[in-house]
């Protein structure tokens, strides 16, 4: 059993709850000015890695039968039957029941917006078959977890600093575009959807730059909205440094070190982002 679940683990990638649980931390303490009751925060808790376990064992059932044929993914447990569908399905129920039972036990509100929070996450996982902006909507779904932190403390969507969502939205998508290149000859043989298969690796690296300077005006703008002190501005520099390292480390031409692109210098800018708004905030 435990080898089992280390595998389930392994097949999500449950590190990379690092990604949005930050961000949903980080809209509850504005929502709360400060840390939220010990209650909500473990509600909070509970509720990401639900949703993030079931949204990721559910894209991995939609794309079992891509990830036999990329060589890439062939590795994954599904795609190599380390892992039965049956115990997939199990894993992404008990996580959605376990997502809705927390935002339940948060506000009336947080329970009416998770099933539009989680559909969301399952509905990116079939875009790639017809949009080449499943990118977009990865950060569209993403963007849910500052949102759904904010409302998890206060039950209303008042007051919230609608472009820290939109400064999710941009980052997810940029480093997803990003990550795509590795695919792109595979997708474009499989007639699947992604930007770096319909415009080029070079064209896609250069929307990803686009869409991360929009994504750092708007965290910008979050500490404006926010009225945020030199802490968060600190981070932000932090973050705007991570951001330009990563399209340094990385080319069209040399993917790779996409790796340390992806996985550490995103996460540091989830965890940098949140430490200096919680900073700001007990420091004002």
């Amino acid at each position: 059993m435990i080898k089992k679940i280390k595998i389930l683990l392994e097949m999500i990638k449950f590190e990379h709850t690092i990604f949005a649980l930050p961000f949903a931390l980080t809209g509850a303490f504005l929502a709360a000015r400060g840390v939220p009751p010990a209650g909500v925060f473990g509600w909070v808790l509970l509720a990401m890695v639900g949703a993030r376990t079931a949204a990721m064992g559910f894209n991995r059932i939609a794309d079992r039968e891509l990830d036999r044929r990329n060589p890439r993914t062939a590795g994954r447990a599904l795609a190599t039957g380390d892992v039965k569908m049956a115990e997939a399905w199990i894993m992404v129920l008990v996580a959605s029941l376990l997502f809705f039972f927390a935002c339940a036990n948060l506000n009336r509100l947080t329970l009416l917006l998770s099933p539009f929070a989680l559909g969301l996450t399952f509905f990116y996982s079939l875009t790639k078959r017809f949009t080449s902006l499943c990118h977009l909507v990865l950060g569209l779904a993403l963007a849910f977890s500052p949102l759904g932190g904010y409302v998890a403390v206060r039950g209303i969507l008042a007051g919230f600093p609608w472009a820290l969502s939109a400064a999710v939205l941009f980052w997810v998508a940029g480093f997803d575009t990003i990550y795509a290149c590795l695919d792109a000859d595979f997708d474009r043989q499989a007639g699947l959807y992604s930007l770096p298969a319909r415009i080029g690796r070079e064209n896609a690296f250069r929307l990803a730059v686009a869409f991360h300077v929009s994504a750092f005006l708007l965290f910008l703008a979050t500490g404006l909205a926010a009225g945020l002190n030199l802490f968060f501005y600190g981070g932000l520099a932090l973050t705007a440094a991570a951001l330009f390292y990563q399209h340094i480390v990385v080319n069209p031409r040399d993917l790779s070190r996409i790796q340390l692109s992806f996985f550490t210098l995103n996460g540091l800018i989830a965890l940098t982002i949140f430490a200096a708004t919680w900073l700001s905030l007990a420091t004002s």
